[in-house]
């Protein structure tokens, strides 16, 4: 096969090429938007929230890597389809490291320099009019123009609401040719920072920028007391959430598209009270709940079901919570229904026992499964000794409950991924620390090493605590988890 390189194919081709849906600008008209606009300066004393925290944060990081510049971009926007993009969520190390969150900050780049110093690389509010070659972008550019995606700060403003010095985005080019410093880049986040600086192509990250990535994730493994309590709000958030879902449960029983009403409710108290939700929403009614990850949410109600419902509203400020609850449609759990309830409520609360300071981050994971085990062997579905399925080298409880029960919570609904496993999974405890405890079982609809009667049941409960002193509080605890306690909340909601 060979490439056709007519220059009149290539016409020809382009003839077929729609183009904008905007009409040509007159001169006259580019005049004409380029005057009579009001100055509308940002007020003097506008920061952004955190920013007391985030130079100490700046610090910490080039404290970790003397004498090197570190490039953390927030990422690009990534395309949905044609020419429509997926909402921008800037990267959470950058965000953390700024205190920037908004929808503007496609594009831009914070580098720390060997000297200490921090700039942001931003691309600032387009001039009204003028002779500079921004002048019409303000209401011609489709992705970056003020009157299409709303306005960005200007370089002294981002420079006011941060407390970093601020330069044109268009100058990190320049900065990054020539002669360079050892430098460290987040890579992956942003495609043309990783071309710029020889991280593009078939590379990946290598060990050496790895490291910077770890670190990241690592300084946030223990979060501050200004975290705490934005943790503490997408929690309350998201139990405003379930509490809409429960009164939406008569409508969305109706709906022949029932799981999707669910989460549209959820996902409109997320919208209104934070920036939307963390993760998506897993809406699972009966069977779907054994699928861990069920997020088509296309399913039917039946009253004789349970609802899995694991939520989370993230914050303006993009810390999010992280809940489960399963949930009896009719309000009443069936007497096998609160069995297996009760088993997995059972292994949470050894979970939850587990957590203190000091303790292996492994430790409530293992205290729950040893629960689960032992509630299979009682019931006659795991055929061997408890015992035996919690060997390293069996594990055979786990066909009922595949996952791990619990992660790190924070800017991301699985905080601090990229730290090492000796610092988060094979590491201890630390008083701040924010994490989920969330187990579960998973009897699958085709299983036939089920009862008949427990196939298609799946249960999982999951709460946010933070690490205390002396072992955990529960952040979620506005959300009842004893079947008594559901029943009774449900009642309540529905009456």
């Amino acid at each position: 096969m060979t490439l056709d390189t007519d220059p009149g194919a290539s016409a020809q081709a382009a003839a077929f090429h729609t183009g904008s849906h905007d009409r040509d600008v007159s001169p006259a008209l580019d005049a004409f938007m380029g005057t009579g606009w009001a100055a509308t300066p940002l007020p003097a004393d506008a920061r952004v929230p955190g920013y007391a925290l985030t130079g100490a944060r700046r610090e910490r990081l080039t404290a970790a890597f003397p004498g090197e510049r570190l490039i953390v971009p927030a990422g690009q926007l990534k395309v949905r389809s044609n020419d429509s993009d997926f909402r921008f969520r800037p990267h959470s190390a950058y965000a953390w490291l700024t205190g920037l969150t908004g929808e503007d900050q496609v594009g831009h780049v914070l580098v720390l320099e060997p000297t200490g110093e921090a700039f942001l690389h931003l691309r600032p509010r387009s001039p009204r009019g003028g002779d500079s070659a921004y002048g019409s972008e303000f209401y011609r550019d489709r992705r970056y123009g003020e009157f299409w995606v709303g306005r960005r700060p200007d370089l002294d403003e981002a420079a006011q609401l941060t407390g970093v010095r601020t330069r044109h985005l268009d100058d990190l080019a320049k900065l990054l040719t020539g002669p360079q410093p050892t430098t460290r880049v987040l890579t992956g986040v942003d495609p043309e920072i990783d071309d710029a600086t020889g991280r593009g192509g078939d590379r990946g990250t290598t060990p050496h920028d790895a490291r910077l990535a770890a670190v990241l994730s690592e300084l946030r493994l223990v979060k501050d007391e200004w975290e705490v309590a934005q943790l503490q709000l997408a929690v309350d958030h998201t139990v405003s959430g379930f509490e809409d879902v429960v009164r939406a449960l008569p409508a969305a029983l109706r709906h022949p598209r029932g799981e999707r009403w669910i989460e549209g409710t959820f996902g409109r108290r997320a919208r209104a009270e934070g920036n939307g939700t963390g993760y998506e929403t897993i809406a699972a009614t009966g069977a779907h709940a054994c699928v861990l990850h069920w997020i088509r949410n296309d399913g039917p109600l039946d009253p004789g079901h349970l609802l899995l419902l694991d939520a989370g509203v993230e914050t303006d400020t993009l810390y999010t919570a992280d809940i489960t609850r399963t949930l009896p449609l009719s309000g009443t759990f069936s007497p096998l229904q609160r069995q297996v309830y009760e088993l997995v409520l059972a292994a949470q609360d050894a979970g939850i026992a587990a957590l203190r300071p000091g303790a292996s981050f492994r430790d409530f994971h293992q205290a729950a499964m040893r629960v689960v085990a032992e509630g299979l062997a009682d019931w006659g579905v795991l055929r061997i000794s408890a015992e035996e399925a919690l060997r390293e080298d069996s594990g055979l409880f786990r066909r009922w409950t595949l996952c791990s029960s619990g992660h790190m919570l924070g800017l991301d609904v699985h905080d601090c991924a990229k730290a090492r496993a000796e610092t988060y999974l094979d590491g201890e405890l630390a008083e701040g620390q924010v994490l989920t405890v969330e187990p579960g079982l998973y009897l699958q609809p085709d299983d036939e090493f089920l009862p008949k009667e427990l196939r298609g049941i799946g249960v999982r409960i999951e709460d946010d605590l933070v690490i205390t002193a002396d072992g955990a509080r529960l952040m979620s605890g506005a959300l009842p988890r004893t079947v008594a306690g559901i029943e009774e909340w449900m009642g309540d909601l529905l009456a």
